[in-house]
C-alpha cells in the first residue's frame, strides 16, 4: 500500500502499480501507448482558477489549503475515495507533467491518499 509521484515523461515501470494521470489536460509530447496511464480522473484535477492562481506567483501553501478544499467537495471526494480503494490494493503511482512534482498538486493527492 504505497503512492508515489512521478513525472509522465518517466518511462513507465513495473513497480508503478496502477497509473493514474492526475493532470486536468493531456500532457505535451507523450503519446496515450506510450504513457501506460490506467486512470485519469479530471475531476481530481485543481480548478482552472486555482491552477492560474499557483502559476501566477500564489504560495504553495495557500494553494495547498485550496485545492484541499476543492477535494471536499462532493463530486471530488468521490473520485478521491474511490482512488483510495486503489491505494488499499496495491501501488499506485500519481502521473504528472509538473516540472516540480514536489510543490504540486500530485505531492497533495499523494499526501490525502496515504493518511
Amino acid at each position: 500500500m504505497s503512492v508515489r509521484v512521478r513525472r509522465i515523461y518517466e518511462p513507465p515501470e513495473p513497480e508503478d502499480g496502477v497509473r493514474v494521470l492526475v493532470d486536468r489536460l493531456w500532457p505535451r509530447g507523450v503519446s496515450k501507448e506510450d504513457a501506460h496511464v490506467d486512470e485519469w480522473p479530471k475531476g481530481l484535477t485543481p480548478s482552472d482558477e486555482l491552477r492560474r492562481w499557483f502559476h501566477d506567483g500564489g504560495s504553495y501553501e495557500e494553494f495547498t489549503r485550496r485545492y484541499e478544499a476543492e477535494l471536499a467537495a462532493p463530486g471530488a471526494a468521490e473520485l478521491l475515495d474511490a482512488l483510495r480503494t486503489s491505494v488499499r490494493e496495491g501501488r499506485v503511482t500519481l502521473l504528472t507533467a509538473s516540472r516540480t512534482p514536489t510543490e504540486s498538486h500530485a505531492t497533495v493527492l499523494a499526501r490525502l491518499l496515504s493518511d
